[in-house]
């Protein structure tokens, strides 16, 4: 089988050499590649920049912006079973970048932002019936319910929620939820242990979701 995964931060920027991003480590994605291909599957690597070596033996594409990551992840998702979208995509971006460097000047100033694209919207709206997609909620409140929602406005088969703790750790606490609603499973370690858990349950119950028949 060959999966998709989507791993670490993108980045927006302001300048030539201000961005905005977010402290997405990449740890989850990278373990959930590994974890495949501990499993015997072929892994399709997409990754925004960390601090990580690509896993031996995974198709790696770096990407740096959300625009760069739609694209790589449009061209390569109909070449996949699955995709597993495990990163941390900026969800605005602003509305023009400045060339050169910004000066201070003693003034406040303000920044006009717009959303970027959605990625994982997008490939829920372009999955084949035969494929599936497992996205990722980090939620601060209401947990479950934004999660849920999310699954359902991305066309997801389930969605891993995990809370802003997971950021840059090297362990992870998460729920995996299907389009009911219900907590399907729940795993709680070593962002590897969870990753192996989190691989296997989705590849024995692929073809189970509600999104699938």
């Amino acid at each position: 089988m060959r999966v998709l995964v989507t791993a670490g931060p993108t980045r927006e920027y302001l300048d030539d050499v201000r961005y905005i991003s977010n402290a997405s480590s990449g740890r989850m994605g990278y373990a959930i590649v590994t974890a495949l291909q501990q499993a015997g599957h072929t892994a399709v690597l997409v990754s925004g920049p960390v601090d990580l070596a690509p896993p031996v033996g995974c198709e790696f594409h770096a990407v740096e912006s959300t625009s760069q990551m739609m694209e790589a992840c449009q061209e390569l998702f109909p070449g996949c079973e699955g995709v597993i979208a495990a990163a941390a995509v900026c969800d605005y971006q602003p509305l023009k970048r400045v060339r050169g460097k910004l000066s201070k000047s003693g003034e406040p100033i303000s920044l006009e932002m717009i959303e970027t694209d959605d990625v994982l919207a997008t490939l829920g709206r372009e999955k084949r019936p035969d494929q599936w997609i497992v996205g990722f909620a980090l939620e601060a409140q209401n947990e479950r319910e934004n999660a849920l929602q999310k699954l359902r406005r991305k066309n997801c088969d389930w969605i891993v929620l995990n809370r802003p703790t997971a950021i840059g750790a090297e362990s992870n606490t998460v729920e995996l939820i299907d389009p009911d609603g219900d907590v399907v499973a729940d795993w709680s370690g070593p962002k590897s242990e969870v990753s192996r858990s989190l691989v296997d349950w989705v590849l024995q119950n692929r073809g189970s979701s509600a999104n699938s028949r």
